[in-house]
């Protein structure tokens, strides 16, 4: 058995049409043609589905909401990360609707990240959208650092970066995606068959804010983001096809040093946050 994440999952079809492989990706595997279908796989390969991009534009209008004032945030990406030209054209479309510039900023390795950061200090945009992938998102902690250096508000995709210091993400629970993908290598191994498996999409949803790194940047919570998890229902992973309803479970995790204190999550009643 093989498990792939989003850079190798092409690499790993075109090794094997036999060995079962699991995937956590993050864009759509049909269009990517990991899969026949969501609901019917076929072939050797299933697993989970994160659908990063489809979030870029709720990135966006999250980060625009603890910056209200924005009229330019810029937007790094890692061009070498397939997925980044889609996450480039949603973010500028939803910019666009916004009335917002999206100037964009390219980095594959540390060196290019800090000269990323070094353009950011001459230009000065009101904020920063961290574009998806495995490269940025295992550079946190440098992003992070030089967020804080220059003092911009920025947004991530993983739990992981806000929690590191960053302002604020937005994004699918990874650690949910990896343990959906763990349970279907168990089915597998006991005899299943991946074409037979649904490709599950993500839908743990969580928002989180580093309240240490807002009130260092002077920025308050704003009321609507308060309002968001009332507008969410409730579920985990569910199997896409035909008549099969996809719910989104909305969680919001604030967080100051060391101290996290869930806003709203599926367990509690959004109008009475604990």
């Amino acid at each position: 058995m093989i498990f792939a994440n989003s850079p190798s999952i092409a690499a790993a079809l075109a090794a094997t049409k036999t060995i079962p492989i699991i995937f956590n990706s993050g864009d759509d595997p049909v269009r990517l043609g990991f899969v026949a279908s969501l609901n019917r796989p076929g072939g050797n390969a299933t697993g989970v589905t994160i659908f990063s991009n489809e979030l870029a534009a709720k990135r966006l209008d999250f980060l625009r909401e603890l910056v209200p004032h924005s009229k330019s945030i810029a937007v790094l990406i890692n061009l070498d990360f397939g997925p980044s030209a889609r996450f480039r054209a949603d973010v500028e479309a939803a910019a666009r609707a916004l009335g917002l510039a999206a100037p964009t900023l390219q980095a594959s390795n540390p060196g290019e990240i800090e000269t990323a950061f070094n353009n950011l200090a001459q230009t000065r945009p009101d904020a920063l959208l961290v574009g998806p992938g495995p490269f940025l998102d295992s550079h946190r902690e440098l992003l992070v650092f030089l967020a804080a250096k220059i003092s911009i508000p920025a947004g991530y995709e993983t739990r992981a970066s806000a929690l590191a210091g960053g302002l604020v993400s937005y994004g699918a629970d990874v650690g949910d995606a990896y343990r959906q993908a763990g349970v279907y290598a168990g089915r597998i191994l006991k005899g299943e068959k991946p074409a037979d498996l649904p490709v599950l999409q993500a839908t743990k949803l969580e928002l989180v804010i580093n309240l240490k790194t807002a009130k260092a940047l002077g920025l308050d919570l704003p009321t609507k983001i308060l309002a968001v998890a009332r507008s969410l229902n409730k579920s985990s992973m569910s199997p896409l096809g035909p008549g099969t309803p996809v719910r989104r479970n909305a969680a919001i995790l604030l967080v100051l040093g060391a101290e996290r204190k869930w806003l709203c999550t599926p367990e509690m009643n959004a109008d009475d946050p604990q």
